[in-house]
């Protein structure tokens, strides 16, 4: 199981937003590269970031941002947010970005994941299915696909998708833990999927949680607003989990 921590960028801004919704926004820095940073001397080997302008609108207001803090740290990292084709993909590549994360086009022009999978190989090429509700949503969590969870699932994994995170946008922002059983479900129809938790994860107990739900099978676990606001201490869940 690895800890994983997150930046949500608007604006050029580390936020969160509560269930998505991007007036209900909380700014936790306006310098994410010190956070990016603060987290590597913690010991973390792997950064989550979000593009939430792109992710809504397909077009990035973050690029300095991101450039900040890949000069900032030496970090592996991952993005998600607009990233809808393969120029999108060649580009942060260019910036050192390691992995790519496909939401919204996922849904819209599945070989595009397949494409980047074939230029990039499967563990480069992270699909990211937000739902709600039991239903896969995009653009930002804004557009209903009508897509069931386990049906879109299995359409990735035939593409040759290894790595998913899913998050329940119901559990966002609430820090009142994730929804334990659909990552016991996925896994359990989906064995040998490296799945990431991601959504309501506020401590160190909700993790030690999803770790016995899934009997280790779990990969990760991202957490955020957790991290923030002093919940988990990732020194301290770096002692007891991977990194």
């Amino acid at each position: 199981m690895f800890i994983i921590p997150a930046i949500d960028l608007l604006d050029n801004e580390a936020v969160r937003l509560l269930q998505g919704d991007y007036q209900k926004k909380t700014v936790y820095s306006s310098e994410p590269e010190l956070l990016a940073k603060k987290f590597e001397t913690q010991g973390t080997g792997l950064l989550h970031i979000v593009d939430l302008n792109a992710a809504k609108t397909g077009i990035s207001a973050n690029e300095q941002a991101i450039q900040k803090i890949r000069s900032a740290c030496n970090l592996k990292l991952e993005l998600g947010g607009g990233i809808r084709s393969l120029e999108s993909m060649a580009f942060y590549d260019g910036l050192g970005i390691d992995r790519f994360i496909l939401g919204t086009i996922a849904v819209e022009n599945p070989k595009i994941v397949s494409d980047g999978i074939q230029k990039y190989g499967a563990d480069r090429i992270v699909v990211g299915v937000d739902a709600k509700d039991g239903i896969v949503r995009t653009k930002g969590w804004e557009s209903d696909t009508g897509l069931e969870i386990f049906s879109f699932l299995d359409q990735m994994v035939k593409l040759g998708v290894e790595h998913v995170i899913f998050t329940d946008i119901s559990k966002d922002g609430m820090m009142a833990g994730p929804n334990f059983q659909i990552y016991k479900d996925i896994l359990d129809s989906f064995p040998g999927l490296h799945l990431i938790a991601s959504g309501g994860v506020s401590s160190l107990e909700d993790v030690r949680k999803l770790t016995r739900v899934t009997d280790g099978k779990l990969y990760g676990a991202i957490t955020g607003k957790a991290i923030y606001e002093g919940k988990i201490d990732l020194k301290e869940a770096f002692l007891e989990f991977k990194n």
